[in-house]
């Protein structure tokens, strides 16, 4: 497994996925001194999206929250892929999530809290963090929700 941060994910009821492949010409995290920034992270599960469309029309609220936190977990995932170690995190920084959105929704920050709730419960205080939640037109493959996050590493 990993450290203490796999370890309570594992008692939350979860594993850290692979890396979601990048759709183009990216990387999904990259370093730069002690933070590590990922790039946007879709909902996905074993390579696909469970659920598609605009959020307050043919996606939930409740439904766009519980892709958040798979996208929180997918960012997880790509804070390892260049970290090497979850432990290393010193504090979540900042997360920007994204909800594609009916134009009469207003519940941005609510979806968007499905990420933020998940760091806190996987990461403690080193969870908490600044964030923006936006809404969209359209996002990747119709996804309902993309998040990223920046965190702060301790020396290696």
């Amino acid at each position: 497994m990993g450290g203490a941060v796999e370890a309570r994910l594992a008692e939350l009821g979860l594993t850290l996925p692979a890396v979601v492949p990048p759709l183009a010409s990216y990387q999904p995290a990259v370093q730069s001194g002690v933070y590590v920034y990922t790039s946007g992270q879709l909902p996905m599960v074993d390579g696909k999206l469970a659920v598609t469309g605009k959020v307050g029309a043919e996606v939930t609220p409740d439904e766009a929250k519980e892709l958040a936190k798979t996208c929180a977990l997918n960012a997880l995932a790509a804070v390892k892929s260049v970290a090497g170690d979850l432990d290393r995190i010193k504090r979540v920084v900042k997360v920007v999530g994204f909800v594609a959105s009916a134009t009469d929704f207003t519940g941005h920050p609510a979806v968007v809290n499905g990420a933020s709730e998940l760091l806190g419960e996987v990461l403690g205080d080193k969870g908490v963090h600044a964030r923006s939640a936006v809404g969209v037109a359209v996002l990747p493959l119709d996804a309902p929700v993309e998040v990223e996050v920046q965190v702060e590493l301790v020396d290696a």
